[in-house]
């Protein structure tokens, strides 16, 4: 029955994210499940999580989570086996290690940058209003 209403749901464009038409009796094992797949990158898309994506790689990743999940992996198991197939890029929050550095601390390092270069320029700008460009320079005076 759920199988009949997504399709026609899906038919009449009224969904717009991929749909499992297959659920977990157990609810425990279905909100892991949401979990998991909300947390991998679908690889074809790169913008959307597996459980958005319509894609066929992403619907092939969705139904290995499954499997794996009713084998009785853990989360951990799981997002190991995918990233030791398909690398950090799966996840949207790649774990923190020497490898990943630049990605985790490249906004903070930006901001202060970008926070440096503003402060001399303000401070530049500040010394230069400061001088009153009527009064004659040192050298300039008779």
């Amino acid at each position: 029955m759920r199988a009949i209403l997504a399709a026609l749901l899906l038919a009449a464009g009224l969904l717009a994210h991929a749909i499992d038409t297959e659920s977990f009796e157990d609810p425990r094992l279905q909100a892991r499940y949401q979990k998991l797949t909300s947390e991998l990158r679908c690889l074809q898309c790169q913008s959307e999580s597996i459980a958005e994506s319509n894609a066929l790689l992403a619907s092939d990743l969705r139904r290995q989570v499954r499997k794996m999940l009713e084998e009785g992996r853990s989360d951990d198991e799981i997002r190991k086996f995918m990233t030791d197939r398909y690398g950090d890029f799966v996840l949207y929050r790649p774990p923190l290690a020497p490898r990943t550095w630049l990605l985790w601390f490249a906004p903070a390092l930006l901001l202060g940058v970008g926070g440096i270069v503003a402060w001399r320029v303000v401070a530049q700008r500040t010394r230069l209003l400061a001088t009153d460009p009527d009064e004659p320079e040192e050298g300039d005076r008779a």
